[in-house]
């Protein structure tokens, strides 16, 4: 492992941990939510997303929970958007920065988000020139690119590809989706020396469905990622992707960071009480194991700047 003092973590759980749980919580649940991660010392929070409430109705009322949000300085609240209507919401909401997310693969860009890759691409060219125009960070986000509901295995070349098209107006990040969980560490550093070969900074959002997230998590870092998405819990998934589950676990990342003495800011005993008091809204015990069993006392559990 090569020597990384810090990464930093973006907390997607009151986005992408909200988004398919069959309890919908209000407006000022969702905010305290985006409160509680802040309060953790998470220096990038992932708080909305500026989608149709008819498609995702657990995500309703983006603009009245960035309202309702107690902005801490040192944080950043951002918001996903799908198109360039969703931008336009999330730049009058005024997010901090902007994550634009489409899928690499045709099947799942039809299904998803009613589009062709080719289109896709460049409306990320427009919504990276709108963000630069307004002064906010923008990471463009390319799901489906270890593998696929509808179209199966991914491979490298084609993620790279698109990725090299999107890098033609360069986003701040570009971000690799494990969205239905199938990654593997060999794909993983494949496709991150390959965004490096490209000039892009690699961000990586990997969900746990099949138990590999942790240890994709650990080879993106060993490749020179230094942007990890995760959800508190381990809370998450896509709802128009069949089976798939939650996101690694923020609280499992920082453990397996702190305790290799890599920084992320992120105070985990804070943290497990965020999961903690969001099981207790979703009426159901999250699948976090550090949660279930505790963090041991002599643990590093808060961490230095990342």
């Amino acid at each position: 492992m090569r020597s990384v003092d810090g990464v930093v973590v973006t907390e997607v759980g009151a986005r992408d941990g909200l988004q398919n749980e069959a309890v919908v919580l209000g407006v000022l649940v969702r905010a305290g939510l985006v409160d509680r991660l802040a309060g953790t010392g998470a220096r990038r929070v992932e708080s909305v997303s500026f989608v149709h409430p008819a498609r995702v109705p657990a995500m309703a009322g983006a603009e009245e929970v960035l309202a309702a949000v107690r902005r801490r300085a040192g944080t950043s609240y951002s918001g996903l958007v799908l198109n360039r209507r969703g931008l336009d919401r999330a730049l009058a909401a005024r997010v901090d920065a902007v994550n634009y997310s489409f899928p690499v693969t045709p099947g799942f860009a039809a299904r998803n988000q009613n589009t062709t890759v080719e289109a896709a691409v460049q409306t990320s060219h427009e919504v990276v020139a709108a963000c630069r125009a307004a002064g906010v960070p923008v990471t463009v986000t390319l799901s489906t690119a270890f593998g696929c509901p509808f179209d199966g295995a991914v491979p490298a070349r084609q993620v790279l590809e698109v990725a090299e098209q999107v890098l033609q107006v360069p986003p701040d990040e570009v971000c690799l989706g494990d969205t239905i969980g199938v990654a593997v560490p060999t794909q993983v550093r494949t496709l991150t020396s390959g965004l490096l070969a490209l000039g892009a900074t690699p961000a990586m959002h990997f969900h746990n469905t099949r138990g590999t997230g942790l240890a994709n998590a650990l080879a993106a870092v060993d490749a020179g990622v230094r942007h990890l998405d995760a959800s508190v819990g381990g809370t998450g998934g896509c709802p128009f992707a069949p089976r798939s589950t939650g996101n690694i676990a923020t609280e499992e990342l920082v453990y397996l960071l702190h305790g290799m003495g890599i920084a992320t800011g992120i105070d985990l005993d804070a943290l497990v009480g965020v999961t903690e008091w969001l099981a207790a809204q979703l009426g159901r015990e999250l699948p976090s194991l550090v949660a279930k069993a505790g963090v041991p006392a002599w643990f590093p559990a808060a961490g230095n700047q990342a």
